[in-house]
């Protein structure tokens, strides 16, 4: 019984994961040809070396879209296979030997377990130094010069000491109607107001024009005047000039430090960056959910075959990536703790797994 079982889960393990490489490359080719055909003139245009095209976009692009979707392909991957092996009457013979329902999905597992920790190293380990790549392609490229569009900006870039602005010009790399606050145990301690700052490429200081420092001492204050003031302040033009998907180049440990970092500061896209935090466990852990969901869904002989099981299970794949975008925008929006909104598509498929498990093994 030991080297049938052993044939058997390396039958199904070698099946889940040539099936699930397979679909893989498969998609990714498509999706390839279809980027080249919708980003040419873009190439064209902008005079992208063949070499950069080859080696800083394509070879990071594969990686960084593999594992976005790498759920999704192996939820079909495991339908597929598991629906071919029920259409045979594979499943049944097993069981029929002596083989429990849950002893049979014991190499599914083995395989989602392989696949959800390299989907896990690769999320937080190899794709972002490709995604830096990637991202720096794009934006010389592809990508319209970036554009800081918000409005009426406060920070905290020092414990106590705060700054605000009406907004920020990134070519020019100024912010209008410029203020520090410094403010200890609650009080006011000092104030400056500036028309404008601007940023000194060549001192790598912040430069305020038309200012008034304010300091404020007992019940005095003090009101000096300068046309021009150099000041050293912790903050840089790239604070204001990244876009939203920086995050995407940092590994796990460089997030967690921004993340800490953003938060001192008072940004506001901190909860967008902790949902890419909890979304890289969350969507490595989902690989076990998914499996389960696909197996049960599969395993016994339909009248429909195999194309009914592929149809409910595509279904099914996007209500779950559709989920994982509602989570995002509870957590933005609704104010959710961004782990529990990340981790609710995975309980609720996971109780629908559950149920079907239940089910199937009967």
């Amino acid at each position: 019984m030991s080297n049938y079982m052993k044939k058997l889960d390396r039958y199904i393990i070698r099946r889940f994961l040539g099936t699930f490489a397979f679909a893989l490359i498969l998609i990714l080719l498509i999706v390839v040809i279809f980027d080249i055909s919708e980003k040419i003139d873009d190439f064209i245009v902008k005079q992208a070396p063949a070499k950069a095209i080859i080696f800083d976009y394509y070879l990071n692009f594969i990686p960084y879209f593999a594992n976005l979707f790498s759920a999704m392909f192996i939820f079909i991957a495991v339908i597929f296979f598991t629906s071919k092996m029920a259409g045979n009457s594979e499943i049944i013979a097993i069981l029929s030997s002596g083989v429990s329902y849950r002893r049979f999905l014991f190499p599914y597992f083995v395989s989602s377990l392989i696949l959800a920790i390299f989907s896990y190293l690769l999320i937080n380990w190899i794709i972002p130094p490709a995604n830096e790549k990637r991202l720096a392609f794009e934006e010389k490229y592809i990508r319209n010069p970036y554009v800081n569009k918000e409005q009426d900006i406060h920070r905290q870039i020092l414990p106590g000491q705060f700054i605000y602005m009406s907004s920020y010009l990134s070519k020019r790399d100024l912010g209008y109607k410029f203020a520090i606050e410094q403010i200890d145990n609650g009080e006011l301690k000092s104030k400056v107001i500036s028309e404008y700052v601007e940023w000194d490429t060549t001192n790598n200081k912040w430069k305020l024009h038309n200012c008034y420092v304010r300091t404020f001492s007992d019940s005095t204050e003090n009101v000096k005047y300068y046309n021009v003031l150099d000041t050293t302040l912790n903050m840089v033009p790239n604070d204001f000039t990244r876009r939203d998907n920086v995050v995407e180049a940092m590994n796990y440990h460089e997030l967690n430090d921004f993340i800490e970092s953003e938060t001192r500061k008072g940004s506001d896209n901190v909860v967008l960056w902790k949902i890419e935090k909890h979304k890289r466990f969350a969507y490595s852990f989902s690989t076990f959910i998914l499996t389960l969901i696909g197996v049960t869904l599969s395993s016994r002989k339909k009248r429909g075959g195999i194309g009914i099981n592929i149809g409910v299970g595509i279904l099914l794949a996007f209500t779950y990536i559709m989920f994982m975008e509602v989570s995002n925008v509870l957590a933005t929006n609704a104010h959710m703790p961004p782990v529990i909104a990340v981790w609710i598509p995975n309980v609720i498929f996971g109780l629908i797994g559950i149920i079907l498990y239940n089910q199937a093994k009967k």
